[in-house]
């Protein structure tokens, strides 16, 4: 198989030059151009980063919630006037994520790629992966973008900002975010993996921050996408993923319900993609829009990418063929394991979500 006939490859690809462009673009656009591009980028790219080409939106919102709304409403000034600032950021936001819907995620977002990138790192080391978390597992883990994106985005600032809770609670999902200290260690700025001992919250924000960025990548190297589950940048792209122009389509054959090869392939363990036999916009709240499924769906036309009503990228069982012989040549490719840790022997990807390109 071509690799560039194979949707992994091209997504990894396309991926790598987003991850460059995000986190050392100010090279290219100049430093003023980056500070102003948007500024409400739907992907994980942080602000800290003095190289960046750009930053997302939930850097502003915090700020907004914090020093506009939070403040107006402490302070009895114009509530209208306080949100006006947070509804031109959600306004930019929105232009750029109808382009791409939630591919935003899956195809461009610098920290989504990182968690790949340590996935692979950690199949290819010989560690036992996690092919798929149980139901249980899965259905407990998806409130907690939704808390995450309520609670530390919108929630925390406000308060911070009337008084109710400490100052430096003005932006405490930056604070934790994996994404600070994964592009400015990748820029060689090493100021925020420290401890702020500014205060007793700086402690526990810097702490927690660096204690995530660093379960992370443990959990990486064994399970698929492990910060993209909780991400809120995830849930606020939930929010608006109807209006978006990229939608994942599934039209369900009597074969559907016996074949689940779409939720074993997909990262973020959606098994609706396989349960679900009417809808036909699947494009659920934890989708990436990664194609996985997509690729690994064994029917003619069941599962589409489409993009305005087009279909993009359509399963097919001769690129499924094509794709499971790649899939048996790449598996070949082997770093040495560490010491005591067996390598597991590969599976064949009918039956395996793992993520290999």
């Amino acid at each position: 198989m071509s690799p560039l006939k194979n949707l992994s490859v091209l997504r990894k690809l396309v991926q790598l030059a987003a991850f460059l462009f995000l986190i050392y673009g100010s090279a290219v656009v100049g430093f003023y151009a980056a500070d102003k591009l948007s500024g409400a980028l739907p992907a994980l790219a942080c602000a800290y980063d003095g190289q960046t080409a750009d930053y997302c939106v939930l850097v502003p919102i915090q700020h907004q919630m914090h020093h506009r709304l939070g403040e107006a409403l402490m302070g009895g000034g114009e509530i209208l006037k306080a949100l006006m600032p947070t509804l031109i950021s959600l306004g930019t936001f929105l232009m750029l994520f109808v382009l791409l819907n939630k591919a935003f995620c899956g195809w461009i977002c610098p920290l989504g790629f990182f968690q790949e990138v340590t996935h692979l790192l950690g199949q290819k080391l010989g560690f036992r992966q996690v092919e798929s978390l149980s139901d249980k597992a899965v259905d407990r883990l998806r409130p907690w973008k939704w808390a995450l994106l309520g609670g530390l985005v919108f929630g925390l600032p406000v308060l911070a900002g009337m008084g109710v809770v400490a100052h430096e609670l003005g932006n405490p999902f930056c604070d934790i975010c994996p994404s600070r200290i994964l592009t400015t260690l990748a820029t060689g700025d090493t100021g925020q993996l420290v401890v702020d001992t500014t205060s007793t919250t700086t402690v526990v924000l810097s702490m927690l921050g660096t204690f995530l960025f660093g379960l992370m990548v443990a959990l990486g190297m064994t399970l698929r996408q492990p910060f993209c589950r909780i991400c809120p940048m995830l849930a606020l792209h939930a929010v608006f993923r109807k209006i978006g122009l990229a939608r994942l389509v599934k039209h369900a054959t009597p074969r559907c319900d016996r074949c689940g090869l779409c939720a074993k392939a997909c990262p973020m363990d959606i098994r609706e993609i396989h349960t679900d036999m009417t809808r036909k916009d699947v494009t659920f709240a934890d989708c990436t829009l990664c194609g996985r499924c997509v690729e690994f769906c064994p029917d003619k036309d069941v599962l589409q990418i489409r993009y305005l009503g087009l279909p993009l990228f359509r399963s097919s069982p001769a690129y499924f063929k094509a794709r499971k012989k790649a899939q048996t040549e790449w598996e070949a490719v082997r770093l040495h394991a560490f010491k005591g840790i067996p390598i597991v022997p590969a599976r064949d990807e009918t039956t395996t979500g793992e993520e290999r390109p």
